[in-house]
């Protein structure tokens, strides 16, 4: 048997740090382990396709470290506790696992229909409440947090001479920002108003049955506190890569940077990476404006969860996206474009003939070329378009009639490469649909020979509800995946 001895290049890969805001060569803390700690869902409602927008990132930047040789340990945390959540348990008159488990349930169905790798561990926050207490107890100890007349316990910003790092701001700017977060989140007797809050004390009104006992009283933990618990119990004191949405960065990054340091003494994350937000037709993402949309309702307008994933994903991360249906309808275009090139290659494939060198050197350029935008900071538009320029010249040669069965067997070989990274492509062929849609595509051929109009207008409509369409080839009739 002879295969295409592609190779992946050994290149540093490059990262913007948002701390540092310059690209940096990512360096793991123990030998190629990344430890990667991933903003996760809160989990009140369906997540939106903001949301997943970042989900892709993070997965996209998980594949291309793999890709790369890198180890990955990701943590991704379930928010289940927190006012949003609490507030539906209320609401529903439920108990807190019962309204968050169907929304948890959901996002692993969801994740699923975008392709997205399972993270190593998804701690949901009530499955570490003990390692927050212990966490709050020690920042006490050293002197960085105090417990207020009401009961809850506060993180103080003045303690923390480096707190604003992340977020570039000086610290008047931080304490008038605090207040919007005071308003919208917790009315608290503060030393100062830009302190964070560790340890929610109890209030029946607006808890409910909802709360935890601790040395400090009755309550549940700061939301804040929350990610730095998890991360540091599954990961240790010091992080590779913590990722997230750009408003993460304050005050929820800010704040985690500043009591994980102070109780561990350590630096927290070596390198912080942040995705931008995703617009819908240049407007901010509203339900009032009836341009809010989970992925549940793109699926149910007749998109594939890999045309979601494509859209999401071939905008670079620190680029503000714009989400359109005709922009969808123009990435489902595109990969469905890619996926006839993978189908036309593996008509002709055999994996035991020898590809030829013109085929191979077309296939390791571009390669190549894919592997240098990917290890600049995921450059995902450049690494698409060697992927395109490799298309082209592949089906130039289809066109000539120079393809070898070797060549069509190394071409598919290129694109599984390429999808260990991209994670979108279909790999079928015509023999592996279902064996009753063959059957029916089967009739549907032998009524159109006898002219049965009716029956084979039956048999298309049968194929087509089952995702699948005919196709006619040089070669004859074929099923195709919608």
């Amino acid at each position: 048997m002879t295969e295409a001895k592609l190779t992946i290049p050994k290149l540093p890969v490059r990262l913007f740090n948002t701390e540092s805001r310059q690209k940096e060569v990512f360096k793991p803390l123990h030998d190629n382990h990344a430890r990667i700690y991933t903003c996760g869902p809160t989990v009140y409602h369906y997540a939106h396709i903001g949301n997943f927008r970042t989900y892709v990132f993070e997965d996209l930047l998980r594949r291309t470290l793999k890709f790369f040789g890198y180890q990955v340990t990701q943590v991704m945390n379930i928010t289940d506790v927190d006012d949003k959540t609490i507030r539906g348990t209320i609401e529903k008159s439920s108990s807190l696992n019962e309204f968050t488990q169907p929304y948890k349930n959901a996002f692993f169905v969801d994740i699923q229909s975008l392709g997205i790798e399972r993270a190593e561990h998804y701690p949901a926050a009530t499955d570490y409440i003990p390692q927050m207490i212990d966490f709050v107890q020690k920042l006490i100890d050293k002197e960085f947090a105090y417990k207020s007349s009401d009961g809850s316990v506060y993180f103080s910003i003045d303690k923390f001479q480096r707190y604003g790092r992340l977020s570039r701001l000086k610290l008047d700017e931080l304490v008038v920002g605090a207040r919007a977060e005071v308003v919208a989140h917790d009315e608290y007797d503060k030393e100062n108003v830009g302190d964070f809050v560790l340890w929610k004390a109890y209030d029946a009104k607006r808890d409910g049955k909802v709360f935890w006992e601790s040395p400090f009283g009755p309550g549940r933990p700061g939301w804040h506190l929350e990610c730095s618990a998890m991360a540091i119990a599954l990961l240790g004191e010091t992080l590779d890569i913590h990722v997230g949405a750009v408003d993460n960065i304050f005050p929820h990054h800010e704040n985690e940077i500043a009591q994980s340091e102070a109780f561990s003494g350590k630096l927290f994350v070596k390198l912080w990476m942040h995705s931008d937000h995703l617009i819908v037709n240049h407007k901010k993402m509203s339900k009032s404006l009836g341009n809010f949309f989970t992925l549940r309702d793109l699926l149910e307008k007749g998109y594939e969860g890999m045309d979601v994933r494509y859209m999401l994903m071939h905008t670079h991360y620190r680029t503000q996206l714009n989400f359109t249906f005709a922009g969808l309808d123009g990435a489902k275009k595109s990969l469905q474009k890619l996926n006839d090139f993978i189908q036309r290659n593996q008509e002709i494939a055999d994996s035991k003939g020898t590809p030829t060198e013109t085929c191979v050197a077309i296939l390791q350029k571009n390669l190549d070329s894919f592997a240098e935008a990917m290890a600049d900071d995921l450059n995902i538009s450049a690494a698409l378009s060697h992927i395109y320029d490799m298309t082209h010249e592949i089906n130039a040669l289809f066109d000539g009639g120079k393809m070898t069965p070797g060549d069509g067997a190394a071409v598919v070989s290129a694109m599984q490469e390429f999808n260990r990274v991209l994670g979108v492509f279909t790999f079928e062929r015509e023999d592996e649909a279902p064996k009753e849609l063959q059957e029916m595509l089967d009739k549907r051929n032998a009524a159109r020979s006898e002219k049965n109009w009716a029956l084979a207008d039956q048999m298309r409509d049968e194929i087509h509800k089952h995702g699948y369409l005919i196709e006619d080839t040089a070669g004859g009739t074929r099923l195709k995946k919608r």
